[in-house]
């Protein structure tokens, strides 16, 4: 194998096992071993476990982030922005689920490449402007619309992963139309004041 090829190699094995196992369930011995290197290999392409692993969820991060901007930058209204947002992370869930399993795990300590937390918090950044102008047009309070940004986004994020550990009884076009009917729905009825009743 060339330099590269092992490298695509050892993510590869990474990848897998960090899905498997986690990173602290994972250790070098068992990447060398399954990748059948030495593990001097392993520490000459990335340092360490940290280096491999801070490669895998570079990828996995930019993969869905792309998925993700390209749904929120092609829809043609609110409600398909939202359809098109959960069909992307649901898409990503079915194709990459070895992928989602690292992204949702915690980082290891002094980590310092992204984290789903923080992609998703990206994700509702973007979708903050499209709240402030459904805020604004009905007529509420446009202070409020980071923090439901938040919400919807995470509703989706955690329903991903709800999906993916419930050995997906539901479709994912079902599952994308169940969060949109919620979000959806719910937004068109937003008091303009809410309170709790209980």
């Amino acid at each position: 194998m060339t330099g590269s090829q092992r490298r695509e190699q050892l993510i590869e094995v990474g990848r897998r096992l960090f899905a498997e196992r986690g990173f602290e369930g994972s250790s070098v011995e068992e990447i060398a071993a399954s990748a059948k290197v030495s593990k001097p290999v392993v520490y000459e392409h990335f340092g360490g476990k940290e280096g491999l692993y801070a490669v895998v969820v570079d990828r996995e991060i930019a993969d869905l982030t792309a998925r993700i901007t390209e749904a929120l930058g092609s829809a043609s209204s609110p409600r398909v922005l939202i359809e098109r947002a959960a069909l992307a992370l649901m898409d990503y869930i079915e194709e990459e689920t070895d992928g989602f399993r690292i992204l949702v795990r915690d980082s290891p300590p002094g980590q310092s490449t992204g984290s789903f937390a923080s992609l998703m918090g990206d994700v509702a950044s973007q979708v903050e402007h499209l709240m402030v102008a459904q805020f604004k047009g009905r007529g509420l309070d446009t202070k409020a619309a980071p923090m439901y940004a938040q919400m919807l986004v995470g509703m989706v994020a955690l329903t991903g992963q709800w999906w993916m550990d419930s050995n997906r009884k539901f479709s994912r076009a079902d599952v994308a139309a169940h969060l949109v009917n919620l979000a959806w729905n719910g937004l068109s009825a937003m008091e303009e004041r809410p309170t709790l009743r209980g």
